[in-house]
């Protein structure tokens, strides 16, 4: 690396025999052989040249660096010695200069303590005139001097802080203090003297002396400012508190206007007589609205709790609207400064509206709610008050808020009666192909409703109200799920699972099983597009609840068991569809389990069965998919739960199709390949707009209908030689159930000693399981399937229709 070199011979790896086979690849090159060598020996005397020149011209190193050492080692002496005599100079240079400086230092430190001693005799003599005077002018009651002199005496006073060991300056201090106590007493005596706390009457009005006595109190201790004013607000408010007394008429609630009314006088008449006598700073006007509010807030306290039987909810929410209406013009005319917190209390801008609740109230009148996609991911926060006196009155009404919740519960109560009669009277909507299944009208009132009493509840108290409220909501919203809709399902004669006796005699006597009819259909429809709204709607409205109400209370907040109750009315729904199907198609499948199919002669056309089949799937998908048009996701579960219905049925129905001839398998694996096209295509059938059905739909039709075709190929399948024949049912069904391979062997027709060895040789050739799983069953469409879910009432059916 250091000496990067081409020759072959600087190689590490160097091989001297490849190195002579490069130099003589052949034997004609040997005759080169001589100069070769005469080459090698030239460069091994050039190389030995190198080395020689190189050892001697090291021999002199070793010396020549002990010298060089040497030289440093000296020329590091003298460089230090050089420093010590530097270092040494500069001590004494140093010390001459405080020498020097001696003097000017001391003159420095006098002059200052001259200066300091000079101010201070100044301020001494400051001090000691303004405390004269102080007194003086205290004596004469001449405020307007004293307001100024009296913060330069204090001022002044501050610098002695340090001298107070001095007994005049203590006895100064002493002096000022007790001329501060002497003026606080004296202006309070003043005040008292100008307005009274006995009586109503005022017998002074404001003056000059009183002005310049309030400019004094800013310097006082604040204490006998707070006494100043709460004097002054007790007298101004000591008319209020015998008009308004208990026992007189006006101080109930149908005539709160009149305190209100009161008190916005009184404030435009302080502002006339005294406004300019108190200092603007101390904010008289909303110092004496903010004790009227306390006050008022504890009179009618008392008030509604002696007379707590006669608060109606009508005269409750006047009473709360007229405080909420004072309230917002106190917060027009003041800043909130003078509150308990002593801050203003800024509003925030809430967060952009994304829930069809969030309205202004002038939008509360509204006949129905338009729900808008949103992003519900992020959970909004909890608008806070723009109003900083908000409650600070209608804070009173909170504890009787309950008869307004009980109101409202009474008013839904009604609301729901009145929608199941309407409903009674007006029977289900009319069928509406064109515009798809129509949300019931009802629900839109009943959260138009909602939204009023949210926005009016809010209003009136964003805490424990509001909880009580949402726990109405929840009680009516399950009323509506299951009196309203539920409840109004039609009514079918099979169970889900199986068949009733009615049901059974009719399938004996030929009879078709009673069907939904266009109306019912429009109805099941109506009903579940109207509980997918309610469910969407709903998890909204929790969603603006949480907004309205106080942090600490959103998590009481919680309506999933309301939306879980919708969405059993729309799975319950969509049940109904599917076993209305369901058993239209089930005398056709009959019909085909019942058919001779051993005598069968020749493969035509579809069996009438499949043309039965089709015809109820032509009559009921489309009326669903056009009335399920707004919830396309729910028609799709439509089409699913059918599949995994009816494909479990119809194989069930083809192993009792015994026995069965080739040219009759033929037939039915026609037949079967027209149903899985219908199915396949039922989402879209009867529609101008074709779409493509939905993977998972897709999925399972293939999935179900393949395996009913495989089961027809195996029985088509030669029986001889029977391992070939248990080999491709194993391949072509996958299937290790012994039953199954039974109930193929019946199909097939053969004779219960065939069967018998045929069943041993198939338990011989099934393929090992898996180790630590149980052995492959049967393959399914879905777990659990139908089947499996009514076994027990299929087995009761079978000993019903033996005994009939």
């Amino acid at each position: 690396q250091v000496f990067p070199s081409q020759d072959p011979l600087d190689r590490a790896d160097f091989n001297a025999v490849e190195y002579i086979n490069a130099l003589f690849p052949t034997e004609q090159s040997l005759a080169n052989i001589d100069e070769v060598v005469n080459k090698i020996r030239l460069k091994i005397r050039r190389l030995d040249d190198n080395i020689r020149t190189v050892v001697r011209g090291q021999t002199n190193v070793g010396q020549d660096g002990r010298q060089a050492l040497e030289e440093a080692q000296k020329a590091i002496q003298q460089l230090f010695g050089k420093i010590k005599d530097i270092k040494d100079k500069a001590e004494k240079s140093e010390q001459m200069v405080k020498e020097i400086t001696r003097d000017i230092k001391q003159l420095d430190h006098a002059k200052r303590h001259l200066t300091t001693s000079i101010t201070t005799l100044n301020h001494l003599h400051m001090l000691a005139g303004g405390v004269d005077s102080l007194e003086a002018m205290t004596r004469r009651r001449q405020y307007g001097e004293v307001a100024n002199l009296l913060q330069g005496v204090v001022n002044v006073l501050e610098h002695f802080n340090k001298y107070m060991g001095i007994p005049q300056i203590r006895q100064l201090s002493e002096r000022v203090k007790a001329a501060q106590s002497e003026l606080g007493q004296q202006i309070l005596a003043d005040f008292e003297e100008a307005f009274p706390s006995q009586g109503t009457k005022r017998t002074a009005g404001p003056s000059n002396v009183l002005r310049d006595a309030c400019l004094v109190a800013n310097v006082l201790d604040p204490r006998i400012k707070q006494e100043i004013i709460k004097k002054f607000i007790k007298q101004h408010l000591s008319e209020y508190l015998v008009l308004f007394q208990e026992n007189q008429d006006v101080a109930w609630l149908d005539k709160i206007d009149r305190r209100y009314a009161w008190i916005k006088r009184q404030l435009v008449d302080y502002e006339e007589k005294y406004g300019r006598m108190f200092p603007q700073e101390w904010c008289m006007t909303e110092r004496i609205a903010v004790e009227f509010c306390h006050v008022t807030r504890a009179e009618l306290s008392k008030i509604m709790r002696t007379r707590a039987k006669e608060i109606e909810v009508k005269l409750l929410l006047f009473a709360i609207q007229r405080t909420t209406n004072f309230e917002g013009l106190l917060a027009k005319r003041f800043s909130g400064c003078t509150l308990t917190d002593g801050t203003v209390k800024k509003p925030e801008v809430p967060p952009p509206s994304t829930n069809p609740f969030l309205e202004d109230e002038t939008g509360a009148e509204t006949d129905e709610i338009v729900i808008e996609k949103s992003d519900t991911d992020k959970p909004k926060k909890p608008k806070a008050p723009d109003n900083p006196f908000h409650g600070i009155v209608s804070k009173c009404f909170e504890p009787h808020l309950y008869v307004y919740i009980e109101s409202q519960d009474r008013n839904l109560g009604e609301l729901i009666d009145r929608f199941v009669a309407d409903f009674k009277a007006q029977g289900p909507p009319k069928p509406n192909v064109d515009e798809g299944g129509a949300v019931l009208p009802s629900c839109a009132d009943l959260f138009v409703y909602y939204k009023k009493c949210m926005v009016q509840c809010s209003q009136l108290s964003t805490g424990e109200p509001m909880i009580a409220l949402t726990t109405i909501f929840q009680k009516y919203l399950r009323e509506y799920a299951w009196k309203i809709l539920s409840g109004n399902l039609p009514k079918t004669t099979s169970s889900s699972g199986g068949l009733t006796i009615t049901s059974l005699l009719k399938e004996k006597e030929g009879s078709e099983v009673a069907k939904f009819t266009l109306e019912e259909l429009c109805l099941i429809c109506s009903i579940l597009s109207t509980a997918e709204y309610c469910l969407a709607t709903t998890q909204q409205l929790e969603e603006k609840l949480k907004e309205k109400v106080d942090a600490s209370l959103m998590e009481r907040i919680n309506l999933t068991g309301e939306m879980d109750t919708f969405s059993i009315v729309i799975s319950n729904s969509i049940q109904l569809l599917v076993q209305d199907l369901d058993a239209a198609c089930d005398p056709a499948l009959t019909a085909m389990s019942k058919m001779q199919w051993q005598n069968v002669e020749h493969v035509g056309d579809q069996s009438p069965y499949v043309t039965s089949v089709i015809l109820h799937i032509k009559q009921n998908v489309p009326i669903i998919r056009d009335n399920l048009a707004s919830t396309r996701k729910y028609f799709t579960q439509f089409c699913i739960k059918f599949a995994n219905s009816f494909i479990p049925k119809f194989i069930n129905h083809l192993f009792k199709c015994k026995p069965i001839s080739m040219v009759g398998a033929e037939q039915l694996l026609l037949d079967t390949h027209s149903l899985k096209m219908v199915l396949l295509d039922l989402p879209s059938i009867g529609s101008q707009v074709v779409r493509k059905a939905p993977a998972s739909y897709t999925k399972i039709v293939v999935k179900g209908m393949t395996r009913a075709e495989m089961i027809l190929k195996v029985v088509m399948a030669p029986h001889e030689p029977p391992v070939v024949f248990v080999d491709n049912y194993i391949k072509l069904l996958a299937d290790c159930s012994t039953d199954t391979f039974q109930k193929i062997l019946d199909m097939k027709g053969l004779k219960r000693s065939e069967q018998s060895s045929m069943l041993d040789l198939f338990r011989l050739r099934l393929p090992a399981p898996p180790p630590g799983g149980d052995s492959a069953g049967p393959l399914s469409l879905s777990t659990p399937t139908p089947e499996q879910e009514s076994s027990r009432i299929r087995k009761l059916e079978k000993l019903i229709k033996k005994r009939l």
